[in-house]
């Protein structure tokens, strides 16, 4: 093993290739191979970020994907627009809890009163992170509220990073920011539900109180509306692949507008998805449609008979850096 490692000039690829051969190891080596393939092929691709991908800093080398043009598209939940600028703006405030199996209520009620919100080992800072954001982009939404305007959700974002204002509580290298490479690239990002996130039940609180106009958000239907374009003019050639982490809507608002264009506008000149990988731990036999396998999906008018199909079965935050650094030539 030592031997063979220090000639590795790929480690992580050759790593891959020389031991991952079966079961889920093989699958992720064969979802790698295939999405390269399809890019090289002149293929696009999407992402799909479900779970708390960016508070597992997923964006180290998801940033890196961005910026060497290996995805054109994302997709993603609110809690992953949001929870990326959070690390960004409050990394050194965060708080990590290996022994969180083993908490009491009184113990989570303790981390309550601190401010702090776990999401598995990890607990988010909710001054040093809700709050800094908040003030900032609460600007952004009160202007384009005075003048009438709307934006999408992420295109808020993408004006808070790109204006400078984070700046100022940077505590992690920005090149480890997905949404920063994004937002430097004018990325597409869908943002299905955005309304459930933290900002969104911020942004809902104003509005409650009367200080800005529901208008002044664009929704879920603005997004639908967005995709089927740029779905339209992505698709010819190799076509638009579809990489799927985890289950919900990031994955199933987005994989919807194939059949919407087919079978409701009746655009049949519409392709399907060219490419197709899950990366998942749900179970098929609970009727969970985050746990179908990719063949489900055929009857539904999303994938073709001959779509490469994939499903890794698996923990994300182990697998997604491992295919991405292939993907990478790492």
């Amino acid at each position: 093993m030592k031997n063979y490692l220090c000639i590795m000039t790929k480690p992580i690829t050759e790593f891959i290739e020389r031991y991952f051969l079966h079961f889920n190891a093989a699958s992720l080596n064969d979802a790698a191979n295939g999405y390269m393939k399809h890019l090289e092929e002149g293929g696009k691709m999407m992402i799909t970020l479900a779970g708390a991908m960016s508070s597992a800093e997923l964006g180290k080398i998801l940033a890196e994907m961005i910026r060497q043009d290996k995805v054109q598209i994302i997709s993603c939940t609110g809690a992953n627009l949001e929870e990326d600028l959070m690390n960004l703006v409050a990394h050194d405030h965060y708080k990590r809890i290996p022994e969180y199996r083993d908490l009491t209520p009184q113990q989570e009620w303790e981390l309550l009163e601190q401010g702090l919100n776990r999401v598995t080992d990890t607990c988010i800072p909710e001054e040093e992170a809700f709050r800094r954001l908040q003030g900032k982009i609460y600007a952004l939404w009160k202007e384009a509220d005075n003048g009438s305007k709307s934006f999408l959700p992420h295109e808020f974002m993408y004006q808070m990073i790109l204006n400078g204002s984070l700046k100022e509580y940077y505590q992690i290298d920005p090149k480890d920011s997905w949404m920063v490479a994004a937002a430097e690239k004018n990325l597409p990002i869908i943002v299905p539900g955005w309304e459930d996130s933290t900002m969104g039940n911020i942004f809902a609180s104003y509005c409650i109180k009367g200080d800005l106009k529901t208008s002044t958000m664009r929704s879920g239907i603005d997004y639908m509306i967005y995709l089927s374009k740029w779905y339209r003019e992505n698709s010819k050639g190799k076509g638009v692949g579809f990489f799927q982490i985890g289950g919900g809507i990031a994955g199933d608002f987005p994989i919807c507008v194939v059949p919407m264009m087919y079978q409701d506008l009746e655009w049949h000149d519409v392709p399907f998805w060219s490419y197709f990988c899950q990366i998942s731990d749900s179970t098929t036999s609970y009727g969970s449609y985050s746990g179908a396998v990719p063949n489900e999906k055929i009857t539904w008018g999303k994938l073709d008979i001959n779509t490469p199909k994939f499903i890794i079965e698996s923990d994300a935050t182990i697998v997604a850096p491992l295919v991405f650094a292939k993907i990478l030539g790492w």
